[in-house]
């Protein structure tokens, strides 16, 4: 790598090195991510002026503004970020491991695994206990469903394309499961989990934000010290080993920690098509494929991503409150398409 595309910064006997690359593109998103949560504090049914929105945030504004900024607007905002940066970061990971550009949770099962485990929970659990272990189910669920995919995928080995098909089916089976429990539950319970299916952070409370939060931190740090076996599992199975890695072990639990992500983040924000799809290829773009730089690029991307989609569903359509799914979704599917036709040769 040459020294030109690195920037030095030094503060007395502390000297840093940032890739040029990628300190733009992270600064850029972080400016893009304080306009989004602006944007998402001011607009709504009510517009709010900047300064009432900080005045409303530090609990000294009028009583209207400080109960729709600090109880309405802003643990939608923070849960749509964190939903989009998990399935960001858990998209990353897929790619990375399965060494196969169309790799994404929603695509591969794991969003469908998750949605079942979820729905079940919200059918036949108490609902007093629902949104504290809502996270847990849609994991239990997606856990499953990525166990599925790769043993009907297991052929001497797991061939990248064959598991992205049969990813495919299992997804379209665990959708048809999830048809099935709705339409035998309950008309309370059924149409609690037809909304959250759309994919929508409508409704999002602090109760949400404290139950994802600690999902989000801990498994990003968890992934954070695993940069470097992604890095590894991207060159392939023979050099990763000749490198020193324990390959296997290394890819079950990054698929575990990719699987937890996407499922914390389901459990919360539904079924957001395409996030995990798209956020990785687009760090990429931007910043290269080494790991270390592609994570956290990809991070903010998902982050603005689902939260500007959620801003553009409650006002474009006021006063409906469009689920933010559908534009994720009309974003993805052409996209997902394109990756088909590029990578229609390979085998």
């Amino acid at each position: 790598m040459k020294s030109a595309s690195f920037t030095m910064i030094q503060a007395g006997p502390i000297r840093l090195r940032f890739h040029r690359r990628t300190l733009r593109a992270a600064t850029f998103f972080v400016l893009a991510s304080a306009i989004i949560a602006a944007a998402n504090l001011m607009f709504g049914e009510q517009f709010i002026h900047p300064s009432r929105v900080w005045q409303a945030l530090i609990g000294k504004g009028l009583t209207e503004d400080v109960l729709i900024v600090q109880t309405l607007r802003a643990p939608r905002l923070i849960v749509a970020f964190l939903v989009g940066a998990s399935l960001a970061v858990s998209g990353a990971i897929l790619q990375g491991v399965i060494r196969n550009p169309l790799a994404a949770p929603d695509v591969i099962g794991i969003t469908g695994g998750a949605s079942v485990g979820a729905v079940a929970f919200i059918t036949y659990a108490p609902a007093a206990a629902s949104i504290a272990l809502l996270p847990l189910s849609a994991v239990i669920g997606a856990f499953g469903a990525a166990l599925l995919v790769y043993l009907l995928a297991w052929k001497k080995g797991v061939n990248p394309v064959r598991l992205v098909l049969v990813g495919i089916g299992i997804a379209s089976l665990l959708s048809a499961i999830t048809t099935f429990m709705l339409v035998f539950s309950p008309a309370y319970s059924a149409s609690s989990s037809y909304i959250w299916l759309t994919g929508t952070v409508y409704g999002s409370s602090w109760k949400h934000v404290w139950n994802l939060l600690p999902w989000t931190v801990v498994l990003m740090v968890i992934v954070s010290g695993y940069l470097r076996q992604i890095n590894l599992q991207v060159l392939g199975d023979d050099i990763a080993a000749g490198l020193g890695s324990r390959v296997q072990l290394n890819r079950l639990i990054l698929i575990l920690l990719s699987v937890a992500l996407a499922g914390s983040a389901v459990s919360m924000g539904g079924v957001i098509g395409f996030v995990g799809l798209i956020a990785p290829h687009a760090a990429r773009r931007l910043v290269g494929p080494v790991t270390g730089r592609l994570i956290p690029v990809a991070a903010l991307f998902g982050g603005c991503v689902v939260a500007l989609a959620d801003l553009i569903a409650r006002t474009a359509f006021m006063p409906l409150d469009i689920p933010v799914g559908v534009f994720t979704s009309g974003i993805g599917a052409p996209f997902f398409i394109y990756l088909l036709y590029r990578t229609r040769n390979s085998r």
